[in-house]
Protein backbone atom coordinates (compact mmCIF):
# COMPACT_ATOMS: atom_id res chain seq x y z
CA UNK A 1 0.00 0.00 0.00
CA UNK A 2 1.18 3.75 -1.22
CA UNK A 3 -0.41 6.50 1.06
CA UNK A 4 -0.61 9.73 -0.18
CA UNK A 5 -1.42 12.44 2.61
CA UNK A 6 -3.64 15.32 2.56
CA UNK A 7 -2.77 18.98 4.32
CA UNK A 8 -4.19 18.16 7.70
CA UNK A 9 -2.54 14.46 7.71
CA UNK A 10 0.79 16.14 7.09
CA UNK A 11 0.07 18.16 9.85
CA UNK A 12 0.11 15.48 11.92
CA UNK A 13 3.09 13.99 10.48
CA UNK A 14 4.94 16.63 11.06
CA UNK A 15 4.18 16.82 14.58
CA UNK A 16 4.69 12.87 15.04
CA UNK A 17 8.30 13.34 13.49
CA UNK A 18 9.41 16.48 15.93
CA UNK A 19 8.13 14.21 18.86
CA UNK A 20 10.26 11.23 17.81
CA UNK A 21 12.96 13.37 17.34
CA UNK A 22 12.85 14.73 20.37
CA UNK A 23 12.63 11.65 22.64
CA UNK A 24 16.29 10.15 20.12
CA UNK A 25 17.39 13.59 21.52
CA UNK A 26 16.82 13.37 24.96
CA UNK A 27 17.83 9.48 24.79
CA UNK A 28 21.06 10.31 23.30
CA UNK A 29 21.77 13.09 26.06
CA UNK A 30 21.07 10.78 28.90
CA UNK A 31 23.00 8.24 27.54
CA UNK A 32 26.32 7.38 29.43
CA UNK A 33 28.65 4.83 30.18
CA UNK A 34 27.35 2.79 32.19
CA UNK A 35 23.68 3.10 31.18
CA UNK A 36 21.46 -0.03 30.79
CA UNK A 37 19.88 -0.83 27.31
CA UNK A 38 16.72 -1.62 29.57
CA UNK A 39 16.34 1.95 30.87
CA UNK A 40 16.92 3.43 27.71
CA UNK A 41 13.57 1.45 26.52
CA UNK A 42 11.88 2.25 30.08
CA UNK A 43 13.03 5.83 29.19
CA UNK A 44 11.31 5.89 26.05
CA UNK A 45 7.86 3.99 27.15
CA UNK A 46 7.73 7.32 29.69
CA UNK A 47 8.47 10.06 27.13
CA UNK A 48 5.88 8.06 24.36
CA UNK A 49 2.88 7.36 26.87
CA UNK A 50 3.47 11.05 28.47
CA UNK A 51 2.88 12.35 24.74
CA UNK A 52 -0.17 10.59 24.72
CA UNK A 53 1.06 8.65 21.21
CA UNK A 54 1.79 4.73 20.57
CA UNK A 55 4.46 3.05 20.01
CA UNK A 56 4.98 1.36 16.74
CA UNK A 57 6.90 -1.51 18.19
CA UNK A 58 5.36 -3.30 21.21
CA UNK A 59 3.05 -5.58 19.14
CA UNK A 60 4.86 -5.15 15.95
CA UNK A 61 5.09 -8.84 14.69
CA UNK A 62 6.02 -8.91 10.95
CA UNK A 63 7.07 -12.33 9.35
CA UNK A 64 10.94 -11.66 9.48
CA UNK A 65 10.51 -11.65 13.80
CA UNK A 66 9.94 -14.07 16.44
CA UNK A 67 6.62 -12.84 17.58
CA UNK A 68 5.52 -9.34 18.94
CA UNK A 69 8.73 -7.42 19.39
CA UNK A 70 7.94 -5.97 23.01
CA UNK A 71 9.52 -3.28 23.57
CA UNK A 72 9.44 0.53 22.74
CA UNK A 73 12.97 1.49 21.32
CA UNK A 74 15.54 -0.99 19.02
CA UNK A 75 19.31 -0.41 20.65
CA UNK A 76 21.35 -1.61 18.59
CA UNK A 77 25.35 -2.18 19.83
CA UNK A 78 28.83 -2.46 18.22
CA UNK A 79 28.01 -5.01 15.63
CA UNK A 80 24.20 -5.29 15.59
CA UNK A 81 22.93 -3.10 12.94
CA UNK A 82 19.22 -3.46 12.88
CA UNK A 83 15.83 -4.71 14.93
CA UNK A 84 18.07 -4.52 18.01
CA UNK A 85 16.33 -5.74 20.84
CA UNK A 86 16.74 -3.82 24.12
CA UNK A 87 18.39 -6.39 27.04
CA UNK A 88 20.21 -6.72 30.47
CA UNK A 89 23.23 -4.64 29.13
CA UNK A 90 25.53 -2.07 31.10
CA UNK A 91 27.06 0.09 27.93
CA UNK A 92 31.11 0.42 28.05
CA UNK A 93 33.04 3.43 26.80
CA UNK A 94 33.49 3.30 22.96
CA UNK A 95 30.45 1.54 22.46
CA UNK A 96 28.89 2.17 18.99
CA UNK A 97 24.64 2.48 19.86
CA UNK A 98 22.17 2.77 17.24
CA UNK A 99 18.42 3.92 18.30
CA UNK A 100 15.59 3.38 16.44
CA UNK A 101 12.32 4.91 16.93
CA UNK A 102 8.88 4.67 15.40
CA UNK A 103 5.81 6.10 17.37
CA UNK A 104 2.43 6.90 16.29
CA UNK A 105 0.20 9.87 16.93
CA UNK A 106 -2.70 11.58 15.54
CA UNK A 107 -3.30 8.33 13.46
CA UNK A 108 0.23 8.95 11.65
CA UNK A 109 3.34 7.58 12.01
CA UNK A 110 7.31 8.69 11.93
CA UNK A 111 10.40 6.16 12.05
CA UNK A 112 14.01 7.94 12.72
CA UNK A 113 17.39 6.84 13.67
CA UNK A 114 20.93 7.83 15.00
CA UNK A 115 24.13 6.23 15.73
CA UNK A 116 26.72 7.52 18.23
CA UNK A 117 29.81 6.68 20.18
CA UNK A 118 28.97 5.88 24.33
CA UNK A 119 31.53 7.69 26.91
CA UNK A 120 35.13 9.67 25.89
CA UNK A 121 36.49 7.13 23.20
CA UNK A 122 36.29 8.23 19.45
CA UNK A 123 37.08 5.04 17.47
CA UNK A 124 38.46 6.34 14.21
CA UNK A 125 36.58 3.96 11.84
CA UNK A 126 33.24 3.96 14.00
CA UNK A 127 33.47 7.74 13.56
CA UNK A 128 33.55 7.45 9.73
CA UNK A 129 31.08 4.76 9.45
CA UNK A 130 28.69 7.51 11.24
CA UNK A 131 29.58 9.63 9.50
CA UNK A 132 29.20 7.77 6.27
CA UNK A 133 25.46 6.82 6.81
CA UNK A 134 24.42 10.72 7.74
CA UNK A 135 26.23 11.85 4.25
CA UNK A 136 24.59 9.03 2.54
CA UNK A 137 21.28 9.79 4.40
CA UNK A 138 21.31 13.99 3.12
CA UNK A 139 22.11 12.34 -0.65
CA UNK A 140 19.16 10.44 -0.94
CA UNK A 141 16.90 13.81 0.64
CA UNK A 142 18.75 15.75 -1.45
CA UNK A 143 17.64 13.42 -5.09
CA UNK A 144 13.75 13.13 -3.41
CA UNK A 145 11.34 15.22 -4.89
CA UNK A 146 8.11 15.38 -7.01
CA UNK A 147 8.67 14.13 -10.40
CA UNK A 148 11.98 12.06 -9.06
CA UNK A 149 12.24 8.23 -9.03
CA UNK A 150 12.63 5.59 -5.95
CA UNK A 151 15.95 4.62 -7.93
CA UNK A 152 16.93 8.59 -7.83
CA UNK A 153 16.91 8.09 -4.03
CA UNK A 154 18.70 4.66 -4.08
CA UNK A 155 21.27 5.16 -6.42
CA UNK A 156 22.20 8.77 -4.37
CA UNK A 157 22.28 6.93 -1.52
CA UNK A 158 24.59 3.95 -2.81
CA UNK A 159 27.12 5.98 -4.55
CA UNK A 160 28.17 7.43 -1.36
CA UNK A 161 28.41 4.16 0.66
CA UNK A 162 29.96 2.64 -2.45
CA UNK A 163 32.52 5.19 -3.00
CA UNK A 164 33.84 5.11 1.16
CA UNK A 165 34.51 1.08 0.54
CA UNK A 166 31.32 -0.44 2.35
CA UNK A 167 29.33 -3.36 0.96
CA UNK A 168 25.49 -2.82 0.58
CA UNK A 169 23.40 -4.87 1.37
CA UNK A 170 19.54 -4.43 -0.13
CA UNK A 171 17.38 -6.69 2.16
CA UNK A 172 16.71 -4.04 4.20
CA UNK A 173 16.55 -0.36 3.37
CA UNK A 174 13.94 2.71 3.26
CA UNK A 175 10.03 2.35 3.11
CA UNK A 176 6.63 4.05 2.79
CA UNK A 177 5.05 5.28 5.69
CA UNK A 178 1.86 6.74 6.90
CA UNK A 179 -0.75 5.49 8.64
CA UNK A 180 1.05 2.36 9.49
CA UNK A 181 5.04 2.42 10.47
CA UNK A 182 6.01 -0.24 7.19
CA UNK A 183 4.59 0.27 4.13
CA UNK A 184 6.04 0.23 0.29
CA UNK A 185 7.37 1.58 -1.75
CA UNK A 186 10.67 -0.35 -0.41
CA UNK A 187 13.51 1.89 -0.94
CA UNK A 188 16.77 0.18 -1.25
CA UNK A 189 20.23 1.71 0.13
CA UNK A 190 21.46 1.10 -3.69
CA UNK A 191 19.48 1.17 -6.94
CA UNK A 192 19.24 2.60 -10.52
CA UNK A 193 18.39 6.04 -11.23
CA UNK A 194 15.46 6.24 -13.20
CA UNK A 195 13.94 3.65 -12.01
CA UNK A 196 10.53 2.93 -9.64
CA UNK A 197 7.66 4.47 -8.28
CA UNK A 198 7.45 8.45 -9.61
CA UNK A 199 7.38 10.26 -6.08
CA UNK A 200 4.42 12.26 -5.38
CA UNK A 201 3.55 15.03 -2.79
CA UNK A 202 2.17 14.00 0.10
CA UNK A 203 4.63 10.58 -0.01
CA UNK A 204 6.03 9.80 3.31
CA UNK A 205 9.68 8.07 2.91
CA UNK A 206 11.90 6.94 5.70
CA UNK A 207 15.19 6.45 4.07
CA UNK A 208 18.18 4.62 6.34
CA UNK A 209 21.53 3.73 4.95
CA UNK A 210 22.83 1.62 7.35
CA UNK A 211 26.31 -0.30 6.68
CA UNK A 212 28.79 -2.82 8.30
CA UNK A 213 32.48 -2.52 8.56
CA UNK A 214 33.36 -5.37 6.28
CA UNK A 215 30.52 -7.13 4.85
CA UNK A 216 27.23 -7.32 3.53
CA UNK A 217 25.79 -10.19 5.10
CA UNK A 218 23.40 -10.60 8.72
CA UNK A 219 23.06 -13.31 11.26
CA UNK A 220 20.17 -13.18 13.81
CA UNK A 221 20.60 -13.21 17.13
CA UNK A 222 18.66 -15.86 18.84
CA UNK A 223 16.08 -13.44 20.25
CA UNK A 224 14.64 -13.39 16.70
CA UNK A 225 14.77 -10.00 15.84
CA UNK A 226 18.23 -8.49 16.37
CA UNK A 227 20.26 -8.16 12.99
CA UNK A 228 23.94 -8.24 12.95
CA UNK A 229 27.12 -8.41 11.41
CA UNK A 230 28.33 -11.85 9.87
CA UNK A 231 31.72 -11.10 10.80
CA UNK A 232 31.21 -9.52 14.08
CA UNK A 233 32.37 -6.04 12.79
CA UNK A 234 30.94 -2.76 13.74
CA UNK A 235 28.07 -0.92 12.24
CA UNK A 236 25.93 2.44 11.64
CA UNK A 237 22.52 3.67 10.70
CA UNK A 238 21.58 6.79 10.04
CA UNK A 239 17.33 7.58 9.04
CA UNK A 240 14.82 10.24 8.84
CA UNK A 241 11.17 10.70 7.73
CA UNK A 242 10.67 12.84 5.09
CA UNK A 243 7.87 14.27 3.08
CA UNK A 244 7.47 14.77 -0.23
CA UNK A 245 6.16 18.36 -1.36
CA UNK A 246 5.58 20.41 -4.28
CA UNK A 247 9.22 21.92 -4.16
CA UNK A 248 11.28 18.85 -3.31
CA UNK A 249 11.49 16.91 0.44
CA UNK A 250 11.05 18.52 4.26
CA UNK A 251 12.52 16.35 6.85
CA UNK A 252 10.00 16.02 9.43
CA UNK A 253 12.09 14.06 12.28
CA UNK A 254 14.25 16.91 13.24
CA UNK A 255 14.18 18.49 17.07
CA UNK A 256 11.92 20.94 17.80
CA UNK A 257 14.25 22.60 20.47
Amino acid sequence: MIEILNSTLLDRAKDTGALVADILQTLRSRTAVGTNLLDIDRWTQAMILEAEAQSCYVDYAPSFGRGPFGHYVCTAVNDAVLHGRPYDYALADGDLLTLDLAVSRGGVAADAAISFLVGDARPAESVAMIETTERALAAGIAAAGPGARIGDLSHAIGTVLDAAGYAINTEFGGHGIGSTMHQDPHVANSGRPGRGYRLRPGLLLALEPWIMADTAQLVTDPDGWTLRSATGCRTAHSEHTIAITEDGAEILTLPSR
